[in-house]
C-alpha cells in the first residue's frame, strides 16, 4: 500500500492533473507538497469549471483541502515502494491521556463530596 503523501513526494517534477471541489482543473508539473497536501505547481494550464476557458499560469499554489482528486502517470505509482502503515505512528496517546482540555481529570471527581462550602449557605 502506498500512502498519499509518499506518492506525492515521489511524483515531484512530473506532470499531475488536479481537480478542485469547485470543478476547476490544474494541469502542471509538481514542484513541492507538504503534510497538508498543499501543492506548488509550475507550467500550469488552468481550466474553468465548464471547460470553455483556459489560462496558462507560470506557477500556482493549491491548498490541500480544496482538492477533489489527483491524476498522475501510472509509471510513477510503479516506481514508488510499498509502505506499511504503522498504527502507532498515527496515535502516540492512549485513550485516557490528557491534552489539556477540560477542567481536570475525572479520577478525583466526588472525592470532596460534602466538603464543598459553595452554594450551601454555611
Amino acid at each position: 500500500m502506498v500512502l498519499p503523501l509518499s506518492l506525492l513526494n515521489g511524483s515531484k517534477n512530473s506532470q499531475i492533473l488536479i481537480e478542485l471541489k469547485n470543478g476547476q482543473t490544474y494541469n502542471g508539473v509538481l514542484v513541492n507538497c507538504d503534510n497538508w497536501m498543499n501543492l506548488n505547481l509550475r507550467d500550469v494550464v488552468c481550466t474553468s469549471k465548464d471547460g470553455d476557458r483556459f489560462w496558462k499560469i507560470p506557477a500556482c499554489y493549491v491548498r490541500g483541502n480544496t482538492i477533489k482528486y489527483l491524476c498522475m502517470s501510472q509509471d510513477i505509482l510503479n516506481n514508488i515502494p510499498d509502505e506499511v502503515a504503522d498504527a502507532k505512528s498515527y496515535s502516540t496517546r492512549g485513550r485516557n491521556s490528557s491534552r489539556g482540555r477540560g477542567r481536570g481529570s475525572r479520577g478525583s471527581r466526588g472525592s470532596n463530596r460534602g466538603n464543598n462550602k459553595r452554594g450551601r449557605g454555611k
